[in-house]
């Protein structure tokens, strides 16, 4: 999940609204009341794909659209306006007339797979009612005009037009599906067969992120969307089969002053034989940074990072580079062997940032407006240094790179100098045996000693940087500033120059909770503007 990526305001309003622009959290179960789950998760079936419950309260939604830029804005109200037309408008009904006397304060969309191939998945929205008269008025006018024929399931009454069918649950919930069997099978798991509450994990982890005034709740069935995806339908590809190890993953997303946080968490199934190491590490990496950094991603094990990567690699879809590549690259470029000589030192924690050079001046002189930065414990620190000292012999004698000693506050660097005289690369010691490596501006000066106006100790990084996973196994910071709005970045979502305008920064941190379950707490700091009225529909619907 994304989580799915951080500058996705529209997207975020899109896969949030897609069942009308309204979901929910409360769930009874006979007589007991189970707080903070899905709405519906005793009515949606075990194989829902994913289900997405959000609130119906006009003062969340006047929030998540005061977020953005008006550019921004209009691209989420572009959605709304087409998402409200066709769940509504074309089917001659209005919200404010029809929807919001009678419902409760959250509905839930669900995706379901289908039961039959090649069957298309179906759509299933919940609706709690919280004033029966009113629901069963909006039914009673809707039947007057033909547009409703009824039948009988199971003692249950169904209606049904030529795009929907519906039903009510004890008067307390309408169920409406795109798809009649899909109807029915709701009655039946209202009734106990296979319903998405007694899911291995899906309560204890929904617990784990509640949240008393969330906007919203998602939940995806991972196995459910291999299998849904995979492209032969009576056989799983083998790089799906690995997915089938995880269970579901859950999101609670609250709407905060300054932006919007998602608490997530994942887990596995209670029989997988590929349970996660249970590191937190990570934490210090933040302070050791200038506080003008841009970007950070850090972590508590690069080596234990690189071997769940081999792990996970050949069942994992989304792998971007394969191993042998990473590792044919190295020896190539370096000589060294990427396991042995690198890796196996690497045992701690570690980070990766883009830091800017301090004045244009200093972009100028030195050809480079950023730095990359680098920097990992060393457990093995006579290792590392043996490392670093082939790594300068081969820059020397095949790149004709000078290698040059010197002092840094005492401490002594690196450094490597192209043929054309600009400083390019250096690299050395900090405290707590902590290697560091940089590439582009100079930066030695603003690392040693310890940056007292540090990246952690910036509001901004406080902000956005989510801290109640403590310790943890790995932070990301994004400062989206004015210098990386303009750096020439590729194409990765639709208006992506647009959606970086409406951005601050973008703060996460991990956590593995245990040997089954990983925490990920992200937080996106928005950019405010008063946004303006929807349009009323161009047409209107049929009173």
């Amino acid at each position: 999940m994304t989580k799915k990526n951080k500058l996705l305001l529209p997207i975020l309003a899109t896969s949030l609204l897609i069942g009308g622009g309204i979901a929910a959290y409360w769930l009874l179960i006979g007589s007991q009341k189970l707080a903070r789950l899905p709405l519906g998760a005793n009515i949606i079936p075990q194989d829902a794909v994913l289900t997405v419950s959000v609130s119906t309260e006009p003062s969340k939604w006047q929030q998540l659209r005061e977020f953005g830029t008006p550019q921004t804005q209009a691209i989420v109200d572009d959605y709304l306006i087409e998402l409200r037309d066709r769940f509504l408008t074309d089917n001659n009904y209005n919200y404010q007339r029809d929807i919001q006397p009678w419902v409760g304060k959250e509905v839930t969309l669900a995706v379901v797979s289908p039961q039959a191939s090649p069957a298309a998945p179906a759509m299933v929205i919940v609706l709690p009612i919280a004033k029966p008269d009113l629901a069963a008025s909006l039914l009673s006018k809707s039947l007057e005009r033909g547009k409703i024929s009824s039948r009988t399931y199971k003692g249950v009454e169904i209606k049904t037009t030529p795009k929907y069918a519906a039903t009510v649950l004890d008067n307390r919930f309408l169920v409406i599906s795109d798809n009649a069997k899909v109807t029915e099978r709701a009655i039946d798991t209202y009734r106990g067969a296979n319903p998405l509450v007694k899911m291995p994990g899906f309560q204890e982890k929904f617990s784990e992120i509640a949240a008393e005034n969330h906007f919203a709740q998602v939940y995806v069935n991972i196995p459910a969307a291999a299998r849904l995806v995979n492209s032969n339908p009576k056989q799983l590809s083998p790089q799906l089969v690995g997915l089938q190890q995880n269970q579901g993953l859950a999101t609670t997303i609250n709407l905060e002053p300054a932006g919007i946080e998602f608490k997530s968490v994942s887990w596995l199934k209670p029989n997988s034989d590929r349970p996660h190491v249970v590191q937190n590490n990570a934490g210090k990496m933040p302070s050791l940074l200038p506080a003008e950094t841009l970007m950070m991603v850090s972590g508590g094990n690069l080596q234990q990072l690189w071997v769940d990567y081999l792990r996970s690699v050949k069942t994992n879809p989304l792998a971007p580079i394969p191993p042998e590549n990473l590792r044919a690259g190295v020896k190539n470029t370096t000589g060294l062997d990427l396991d042995d000589d690198l890796l196996s030192w690497m045992d701690g924690e570690f980070s990766l940032a883009v830091i800017p050079a301090t004045t244009k001046a200093d972009a100028s002189q030195n050809d480079f407006a950023l730095s990359l930065a680098f920097m990992v414990q060393a457990k093995d620190s006579d290792k590392a240094k043996k490392a670093f000292q082939e790594i300068d012999k081969v820059i020397s004698s095949q790149y004709q790179f000078k290698v040059q000693e010197s002092l840094v506050a005492g401490k002594p660097v690196t450094n490597w100098i192209a043929p054309y005289g600009t400083l390019t690369a250096t690299h050395g010691w900090l405290e707590g045996n902590v290697a560091f490596f940089t590439l582009g501006a100079p930066l030695a000066e603003k690392i040693i000693p310890q940056p007292a106006a540090n990246l952690a100790s910036t509001e901004q990084f406080q902000t956005a940087v989510p801290s109640e996973l403590s310790p943890n196994n790995g932070q990301f910071f994004l400062n989206i500033n004015s210098t990386f709005k303009n750096l020439p970045l590729p194409q990765i979502i639709p208006n992506q120059q647009i959606a970086l305008e409406a951005v601050r920064s973008i703060g996460v941190t991990t956590a593995v909770k245990d040997r089954h379950s990983i925490r990920y707490d992200i937080f996106m700091m928005l950019n405010k503007t008063a946004p303006k009225p929807l349009p009323n529909p161009s047409r209107s619907p049929t009173p």
